[in-house]
């Protein structure tokens, strides 16, 4: 008789995503407001990955809206530089346009 396979346990990962959940569920601030502050991290720290995923939950979500997300690539170009903001400004349309091609049904939140 073979023992059953033990599934490996990410206790790093398990602990760090309830500490995130605990963070982002706070009543201080509104999730909106974290958004933004997070989305001012990410593009001054050049994170453009973690940035995408960002904004497309901030739109998807119904956080932020085309017009915001526009403007905060405005706002933040004068404070994290030309070539941060262009970037951010690019990934901001892309995702409008893709979202806008996107059914109804076809489409969540990316993370």
């Amino acid at each position: 008789m073979t023992e059953p396979v033990m599934e490996s346990v990410d206790s790093f990962g398990l602990t760090a995503e309830r500490q995130f959940a605990d963070l982002w569920s706070r009543h201080v601030l509104t999730v909106r407001e974290r958004r933004l502050l997070l989305l001012g991290l990410l593009v001054g720290d050049g994170l453009h990955e973690q940035t995408d995923i960002q904004l497309d939950v901030a739109l998807r979500g119904g956080e932020l809206s085309e017009t915001e997300l526009r403007e905060v690539a405005a706002f933040l170009t004068h404070y994290a530089g030309w070539a941060r903001g262009s970037k951010l400004n690019d990934q901001v349309e892309k995702l409008i346009e893709r979202v806008a091609r996107t059914p109804p049904d076809g489409g969540g939140p990316a993370g």
